[in-house]
């Protein structure tokens, strides 16, 4: 008697675990249709765009990293936000691209120099 009960859980809980994987297949494919196309329109003459499509977003938003290459080799870094509830995304405008700068290196005789690099806005959080 028990194997009845048993077995209608299983069979109605099969849908509903196929249909909210496809809910979040939906859910990516519209982040990805609607940042794409606003990347599109900022794509640089022979450069490449790449696209990544956070899973799951936040409660409220889908995000995506976009990462355009341009034809002098360098890449724009964009974030976009794409409103759950409206449906509607928003493209960020590209992130500060490195300056050229020094860094400090040391030897292991404790020798410090200034060595030539690339430095952005980066920093840790909280500082």
């Amino acid at each position: 008697m028990r194997i009845l009960p048993l077995t209608l859980i299983a069979l109605t809980a099969s849908p509903a675990l196929a249909s909210s994987e496809d809910a979040r297949q939906e859910f990516r494919a519209d982040v990805e249709a609607a940042c794409t196309e606003l990347a599109a329109a900022t794509v640089p003459e022979g450069g490449e765009t790449v696209i990544e499509v956070n899973p799951f977003g936040s409660e409220s938003y889908g995000v995506a990293l976009i990462v355009q290459t341009t034809s002098d080799e360098f890449a724009d870094r964009y974030i976009c936000v794409y409103d759950k509830q409206t449906r509607k995304a928003e493209l960020s405008a590209p992130f500060t691209p490195p300056q050229a700068g020094s860094q400090l290196s040391a030897d292991p005789a404790g020798n410090v120099e200034a060595a030539p690099g690339e430095t952005t806005d980066a920093h840790l959080a909280g500082e």
